[in-house]
């Protein structure tokens, strides 16, 4: 765990996610880039560079924040870009190799009904790093338990569990495994990878008709601090993430949110 990568947004949990991630990353002796990307709409005939105008303001903005908070000494970068978010990590992660994106869940909306925001969501839907979603004002604390909830214990991709990897072994988690049989599932699905039974203490098999509800229902019997689950095209949030956005109607998490790469 070497680059941690915080977009901020507009929200007053700005601050809150940026330390979250600062405390984080200071386990781990990793490098965090606080990152923004901008939009300009500029009208012919302006008389000044707005380009560089809203480069300047989105530094000054992210600076801010990083001035407001305890840097425990770790190595903090700025970084601003013009464009789409999505476009602006792959790009930072072409050059730097992003291990984890750390983000609220609503970067940018103020909707009171919304658990993921458009930005949050997208960051989540669309890339392929692993991505931690920390709660509104949630304080860090060593992870005594993960939950890591799936409907197939194959894993296609290398690399898919690191960041599990990475935290179990900092800080000594317990890494409790929930199978959920789907009215879908396969065979071959109840196998587990080979990584998977290595980093097990206990694995649970149950049924249930979508892998969120199979998380509801052991969710309290586990007492997890730190819920975690596959990014997949067939995955846990397949009819959640159609949108970008995720309504708390449709799903909310208490506590940190780890999602894998795994988009198979």
């Amino acid at each position: 765990m070497k680059h941690i990568l915080v977009p901020i947004g507009s929200t007053d949990n700005a601050s809150n996610t940026l330390q979250y991630a600062i405390n984080f990353a200071a386990e781990f002796n990793a490098q965090v880039t606080v990152f923004r990307a901008y939009q300009v709409f500029s009208k012919a005939g302006t008389m000044m560079n707005v380009d560089e105008f809203m480069a300047k303001e989105t530094q000054l903005y992210l600076r801010s924040i990083v001035n407001s908070i305890d840097q425990k000494d770790v190595n903090i970068k700025v970084a601003t870009a013009r464009g789409s978010v999505i476009e602006s990590i792959n790009a930072i992660n072409d050059e730097i190799g992003i291990d984890l994106v750390v983000v609220g869940p609503r970067s940018n909306s103020i909707k009171e009904e919304v658990f993921l925001g458009n930005t949050s969501g997208s960051i989540v839907k669309q890339t392929e790093i692993p991505v931690l979603v920390v709660p509104e004002g949630y304080q860090f604390k060593p992870y005594t338990t993960a939950l890591t909830a799936f409907k197939s214990g194959v894993l296609r991709k290398e690399g898919m569990l690191t960041a599990l990897q990475a935290i179990k072994s900092k800080f000594d988690t317990k890494v409790n495994l929930l199978l959920v049989k789907t009215p879908d599932y396969k065979e071959e699905d109840l196998v587990l990878d080979d990584a998977l039974q290595a980093m097990q203490n206990n694995l649970t098999t149950t049924e249930n008709v979508t892998t969120f509800q199979g998380v509801l229902e052991h969710f309290q019997s586990n007492n997890p601090d730190l819920l975690c689950v596959f990014r997949r095209k067939r995955g846990f949030f397949k009819k959640l993430w159609q949108t970008n956005t995720v309504l708390k109607s449709e799903f909310h998490c208490s506590i940190p949110l780890l999602v894998l790469s795994g988009r198979q």
